[in-house]
């Protein structure tokens, strides 16, 4: 029996036509995949109740879990990357080509020394400060988009994030969307975050598919759904290669004592 014709988003890239969206930033969510491809292609299982929207992914080693989730609000944490030391989560509208510098920097090793943040967001003009307390933040040069590490009012412990707020009037504001990352997530993976959030390379969208279409610019003048499905096709035979040289090279792997499903299923639990 063959498969009937059902319309959905899933039909990407050949269902719509596309234009190129910037900034980056403002664009929208964009196609999940570009995110949970990436990370099957370097070995990552899904681990997801079919029945359930969502998706449950695990490294080899199991050291490191995402699971997507969509929630009715936007803002609210879609996205959930964890390890055994540290967290991290990103709302609905965060651009997958930003969570991607995040997700794809995990299938790397780590670099012997941990890169500086700040410098990246600088050498994009945003602005820097910090204040007696330790307090870092940097603000885009647009004012609406920013990235902090603050302790909390009541301890001394940091978390990070990023977020986007829009002026609404009377002092009000609109979040389009918020990344968290505790303060123990290692500094390569923020700061490839933080290069993908900066990158001024525009990212492709449908007409309709950005949260305001006043904050962007779209042309049609884009890649459209051959060259998109190249393109992304050659991302994932390059992370499968990179994959395949590091099975090679004998990386050491570690399994978690508990079974993977009871992990995966706690994982998958939170949030909801």
């Amino acid at each position: 029996m063959t498969r009937p014709y059902i319309a959905s988003k899933a039909d990407a890239p050949w269902s719509r036509i596309w234009f190129d969206t910037s900034p980056r930033h403002l664009a929208g969510p964009g196609d999940p995949r570009h995110v949970t491809q990436a990370l099957r292609a370097g070995g990552w299982k899904n681990y997801a109740d079919p029945d359930f929207p969502h998706v449950v992914l695990a490294s080899p080693d199991f050291r490191h879990t995402l699971v997507l989730e969509p929630a009715a609000d936007t803002y609210s944490a879609w996205w959930r990357i964890s390890s055994q030391r540290w967290h991290a989560s990103f709302g609905g509208n965060t651009p997958a080509e930003i969570i991607a510098g995040f997700t794809d920097a995990l299938l790397h090793p780590a670099p012997a020394t941990e890169p500086d943040v700040w410098p990246t967001l600088q050498a994009a003009d945003w602005t820097y400060e910090r204040d007696e307390r330790g307090n870092e933040s940097a603000r885009h040069p647009d004012g609406i988009t920013t990235m902090e590490r603050r302790a909390t009012l009541t301890s001394d412990y940091f978390s990070w994030s990023a977020d986007v707020a829009i002026p609404t009037g009377l002092g009000g504001h609109q979040r389009l969307w918020h990344a968290y990352f505790d303060d123990r997530t290692p500094r390569h993976l923020l700061a490839a975050f933080a290069t993908a959030l900066t990158d001024p390379a525009p990212v492709p969208r449908g007409h309709y598919d950005v949260p305001h279409s006043h904050l962007v610019t779209q042309v049609e003048r884009g890649a459209q759904g051959e060259q998109l499905a190249a393109a992304h096709e050659a991302r994932l035979k390059a992370i499968r290669a990179a994959a395949r040289k590091a099975r090679r090279s004998g990386a050491p792997t570690t399994h978690p004592a508990p079974a993977p499903a009871a992990e995966l299923a706690a994982a998958a639990s939170r949030g909801r």
